[in-house]
């Protein structure tokens, strides 16, 4: 069992210095020990056992300058990856992704990622939920500040504690998942309308109920999709932030009709997923 964030196709590494951690000791608490680099960290955390479904999380830490990637790294980069296929009593594992923030990527485009650190958290599904768990991974992430860095990074964590000492952390980083929602919700920032301008353009209205900053990415129906960055536009009336963006990017034989396009909106404290399909 494989869980893979693919590459993308537009993959501009500046520097391209190997740097691997492979420890793999077993940590009896409820984090597994620092796997470093130069200029990072990573980490398993164990949220507390109960049943077949259990909460963990990956733990980045990076040093002041330096990023890592979104799911989707923006006009240049690569995601993280990871395999848990070594794991013992896991069925599955589902990567959850804490809204991103856009950064220029010093060739002139946007990336999209973390900084300082972050915490992905995990939903991990047991074989048998009264065998014990342990959680493998084969972690690969970049990190960049004006050069990239592909790092490679082992860690080994067994589920134990009734009572994890990380819960509180992974529940928070639970929190700044996008929440699902639909085109029209009335909450205080949300997607109103996506339509088609001719056949090249999509423009997506935002109502927000204050001036705060709102970010819109976009990510089409497969992961060799590379649609462009949502550009913000002059929308005309107040509480409305229009986004637009053309339709390039897409592999060949591809078309744009009833594509199922997923948008995440970040405004503030405040992010959702929408999937919709273009008409």
């Amino acid at each position: 069992m494989i869980v893979i964030v693919p590459l993308r196709t537009a993959l501009a590494l500046a520097a391209a210095v190997f740097v691997s951690s492979l420890a793999t000791e077993v940590h009896a608490g409820d984090s597994s020990p620092w796997q470093h680099d130069d200029h990072s960290a990573v980490r398993l955390l164990a949220g507390s056992r109960s049943g077949a479904v259990l909460l963990g999380g990956i733990a980045f830490r990076l040093q002041p300058g330096w990023k890592t990637y979104w799911r989707t790294p923006g006009d240049s980069g690569v995601p993280p990856r990871f395999d848990f296929s070594k794991s013992d009593n896991v069925e599955a594992v589902t990567v959850l992704w804490p809204a991103p923030k856009q950064f220029d990527d010093g060739a002139g485009g946007q990336m999209f990622g973390y900084k300082t650190q972050v915490l992905l958290p995990l939903r991990i599904v047991a074989k048998n939920a009264d065998k014990p768990v342990t959680l493998r991974a084969e972690i690969n992430y970049a990190i960049c500040e004006k050069l990239c860095i592909p790092v490679e990074a082992r860690a080994e964590l067994a589920f134990t504690s009734v009572a994890s000492t990380e819960d509180s952390a992974l529940y928070a980083a639970l929190d700044t998942v996008p929440k699902p929602a639909n085109v029209g919700d009335p909450n205080p920032l949300t997607i109103r309308d996506v339509k088609r301008d001719g056949k090249s353009t999509v423009l997506v209205d935002v109502a927000v109920a204050d001036t705060r900053e709102v970010s819109l990415f976009v990510e089409g129906p497969t992961p060799d999709w590379a649609l462009p960055v949502p550009k913000l536009i002059e929308a005309g009336y107040p509480g409305v932030k229009r986004f637009g963006f053309e339709l390039d990017g897409l592999p060949p034989g591809a078309t744009a009709e009833g594509a199922a396009l997923k948008l995440t909106l970040v405004g503030g404290d405040r992010a959702y997923e929408f999937n919709v399909n273009l008409n």
